[in-house]
């Protein structure tokens, strides 16, 4: 069955802005090319917030691209770059990337945060709204 991702970073100073956006590029690159990649999305919705969706064909290919290359680099440095991160995947039937909308519920209502939330706080996260300068679909 197919499986969503969707992540949420918020970079810890505009210094880190370069390598979170260099390194967040890098990855969509990887997971486009990833096997069992469906479907890949960047959003900035501000010039210190980053969200992602990405659909895969199943959940072993999905764990497959998080474990390889550009993406395992990124995540030692995710706790230098950023001072908020969120994750959260679900189980799809199309294998559609959902609205931002729906990633955002499912990222405030299912996502681990680090460092964790206080209970209720996720849900004080802002809807990321799209802008077709600001979204880039790799696929």
């Amino acid at each position: 069955m197919p499986v969503i991702s969707a992540t949420r970073l918020h970079v810890r100073s505009w210094r880190y802005v370069p390598s979170v956006v260099a390194a967040t590029l890098a990855a969509a690159w990887q997971a486009r090319i990833a096997h069992g990649s469906l479907a890949v999305s960047v959003l900035s919705v501000s010039w210190d917030t980053y969200w992602t969706r990405t659909a895969w064909r199943d959940e072993a290919s999905m764990m497959a691209y998080v474990h390889a290359g550009v993406h395992r680099a990124i995540m030692r440095r995710l706790l230098r770059w950023c001072d908020e991160s969120s994750v959260v995947h679900w189980d799809d039937a199309t294998g559609q990337l959902p609205p931002w909308s729906e990633a955002h519920w499912r990222l405030c209502e299912q996502g681990r945060h680090f460092p964790p939330l206080a209970p209720g706080l996720a849900r004080r996260l802002p809807v990321p709204h799209s802008r077709f300068w600001r979204e880039l679909r790799i696929r």
